[in-house]
């Protein structure tokens, strides 16, 4: 692009055309006062987030019960949860926590997106009602919850009366535990996922639909051709935000079951809280810790790898 020179005598009276170092001089002044603004950011990043991190890493090769220093014994803890039952059992647990509720939360977010994504009567309402479970504190949503899952006195089992059906323990049972957690985890999440895919659907140019409408396309041929490879990018987003959430969920399952019945719903991140602080293990739970952030680092990445087969404009 051709540079435009401007002649100092052109410019108004009182004006003149700042020189380089003046320019050089305001931004770095600019430059500065933008780094002090980042300070107290960079701060609770360092402190509350990457100094944690690489000291759960240099304690996983370590024996530390909290009791006395922690003492360096190299690959023992890993070698240890090799052959360690419950171990297998949490991350088998997380797994299924985890592609349990995001691929449907998905599917039903993407639905509920679509459904209200027209102008209708009460169309703002029931984008309210989808979007308040999400806002809702977990602890509030948990006491709700168990009520509803109460074997005696609680909603779903009344219901369930009227049809015949006698309703089990639900948190109670070791079989019935962890769908009824998942259901729960649907209803708290979809409303985030569901807000994305409206924006993302609001996004996608009208001339698309209209094209596709002339050339003949019906509903579904449209939704398949145009809506969801428009809407990939924000599908991507929430594939990857909700896996390493579900990864990380640890206060439903605290509050609600504490992991039971019979570990049927002790996730990793139970576990690890059971061993670093009721069992004063941090060594161990360190390792624990370090595993679960190498699974979700190989989804995510892996993910990430084979993003540009399916996610539109993805470089």
């Amino acid at each position: 692009m051709a540079k435009i020179a401007v002649d100092p005598a052109s410019l108004p009276s009182g004006l003149t055309q700042p020189k380089r170092s003046q320019w050089s001089g305001l931004a770095r002044k600019e430059a500065i006062e933008g780094f002090l603004f980042l300070i107290p950011n960079f701060l609770g990043f360092l402190i509350f987030s990457l100094f944690p991190m690489g000291a759960a890493v240099a304690l996983a090769f370590t024996e530390y019960k909290l009791t006395w220093p922690p003492k360096f014994i190299g690959l023992e803890n890993f070698i240890t949860m090799a052959g360690d039952w419950l171990f297998w059992k949490t991350l088998g647990n997380t797994f299924y926590w985890a592609f349990g509720m995001v691929p449907p939360t998905i599917v039903f977010a993407l639905a509920l997106a679509l459904l209200i994504n027209r102008k209708m009567l009460g169309v703002l309402t029931f984008r309210l009602i989808y979007f308040v479970p999400h806002v809702t504190l977990t602890t509030a949503a948990a006491i709700i919850w168990l009520w509803i899952y109460h074997p005696e006195f609680g909603l779903l089992n009344w219901l369930l009366s009227f049809v015949g059906i006698d309703g089990p323990q639900w948190l109670a049972h070791s079989r019935w535990a962890m769908p009824a957690l998942i259901f729960m985890g649907w209803w708290k999440s979809i409303g985030l996922a569901m807000l994305i895919f409206l924006a993302g659907l609001q996004g996608i140019p009208a001339e698309l639909y209209e094209a596709a409408t002339v050339d003949g396309a019906s509903a579904p041929q449209q939704l398949w051709n145009i809506t969801i490879p428009m809407l990939s990018p924000a599908i991507f987003f929430v594939l990857i935000t909700s896996l390493v959430t579900a990864f990380q969920s640890f206060d439903v399952f605290y509050l609600m079951t504490r992991g039971g019945p019979a570990f049927s719903t002790t996730t990793t991140v139970l576990h690890v809280y059971n061993k670093g602080f009721r069992s004063l293990n941090m060594g161990y739970a360190s390792g624990m810790a370090l595993v679960l952030f190498s699974c979700i680092m190989f989804f995510t990445l892996t993910q990430w790898r084979i993003a540009k087969n399916w996610v539109y404009g993805f470089d």
